[in-house]
């Protein structure tokens, strides 16, 4: 088993595909639009893609936050809001949210999702991240991204907390070309790191392509030896498993097997994949390491937390406020005593969300904004395009 997470180029395998991963046997799999179809449909690919590589557990990874970053939509799965709006909702939706999100996925055998965002977005910078954030306050992030995390455990989907240390910042996009933050380092501590270090304790963070000049002025965070050992695991106190954001973004430079090493070499467990070309892959799985020591060990451990069934669902419960000086708890997914009922639950979590929509004076068919082709957080991109 190697230390990747690769991407395939459409809704059914092809047999190169099929060849590919069963002698690479990457640890996962992450889905894109271009995979999706119908709930049948992926219920079959998420099986054809365990089958090559002989692992029923193997995790199948999604970017479901909702608003313009969902792959799952109508008109077999309902939209779900971006970010920002579950900001000016109680957290209790927020779990309700990820917990709907997190039926939706487990009914088609996908078993990760790259959510929720932890960055704390900063005037004048890319609009990147914008409404995918959660709030514009570190503490009322952290506690929204606990909300979440705890929803999605319970369905029985790993949450992956994204991106680590911080994106919020960014002046650009890094799917596009590569961000560099020139802020203090006091300051990225006190707020960008603070939502990551209230949640060090989740399972799986991905990391983000970004310069911090005051860190590391030389290397994004993903190939950042600095960044990784004195930030993440060390500031942050982060010790999950470390996924790399898209190893095909621009904001990144060399070939995709120079990008996989320098990745690994810093400090990642896992180097992820996802634009689907077997040129690409081919040269990862030429040069990608077996998955083995720590990084096995954590990643042993997310897959863990996720191998019984389903919790049941309690609407009523609701996370511990943010208190930024206590260690973080470790997360418990079984504390639901209540049957969950998706009918019901649903029915609620639109109330609540239309309600906020209505506050503020947002039009009632925002959730209707869907992502439009071309959209860069596709993965579809070659390295270099």
């Amino acid at each position: 088993m190697r230390a990747l997470v690769l991407g395939c180029s459409g809704p059914t395998l092809t047999d190169e595909e099929r060849a590919l991963f069963a002698d690479a046997d990457p640890w996962g799999f992450i889905l894109f639009r271009r995979n999706i179809v119908s709930p049948a449909q992926v219920r079959a690919l998420t099986a054809a893609l365990r089958a090559c590589v002989g692992r029923p557990d193997a995790p199948v990874f999604v970017d479901q936050e909702g608003g313009r970053v969902q792959r799952l939509g109508p008109p077999h799965w309902p939209p779900y809001p971006p970010g920002a709006i579950y900001g000016l909702m109680e957290p209790q939706e927020a779990r309700r949210g990820a917990r709907l999100i997190a039926a939706d996925l487990r009914a088609v055998g996908i078993t990760a999702n790259c959510a929720p965002v932890l960055d704390v977005p900063a005037e004048g910078a890319s609009d990147v991240i914008g409404d995918r954030a959660l709030a514009a306050d570190p503490q009322r992030v952290a506690v929204l991204g606990r909300a979440a995390v705890e929803g999605y455990l319970a369905g029985g989907v790993l949450p992956v907390v994204k991106h680590i240390p911080g994106h919020g910042r960014g002046n650009a996009d890094s799917h596009r070309a590569l961000p560099v933050v020139d802020t203090g380092e006091a300051e990225l501590d006190a707020r960008d790191f603070a939502p990551f270090r209230a949640l060090a304790d989740a399972p799986v963070a991905m990391t983000a392509h970004v310069v911090y000049s005051a860190i590391d002025p030389d290397n994004p965070a993903t190939v950042s030896p600095a960044v990784i050992a004195r930030v993440i695991r060390g500031r942050i106190g982060f010790h999950g498993l470390l996924l790399t954001d898209d190893l095909s973004m621009n904001a990144l430079s060399g070939t995709i097997g120079a990008r996989a090493q320098a990745a690994l070499a810093a400090g990642c467990d896992i180097a992820l994949h996802c634009n689907g070309l077997l040129s690409e892959m081919r040269e990862l799985a030429a040069l990608a390491p077996p998955l083995a020591g720590e990084a096995a060990a954590r990643a042993r451990h997310a897959l863990d937390l996720i191998r019984r069934a389903p919790a049941a669902f309690d609407p009523v419960q609701e996370p511990a406020a943010f208190d930024p000086v206590q260690e973080p708890a470790a997360f418990d997914p079984v504390q639901e005593p209540a049957a969950f009922d998706p009918v019901d639950e649903r029915a609620r979590f639109d109330a609540a969300v239309a309600a906020a929509l209505a506050k503020r004076g947002f039009p009632a068919d925002l959730l209707a904004d869907a992502p439009k082709p071309g959209d860069p957080t596709e993965g579809a991109a070659p390295v270099g395009a």
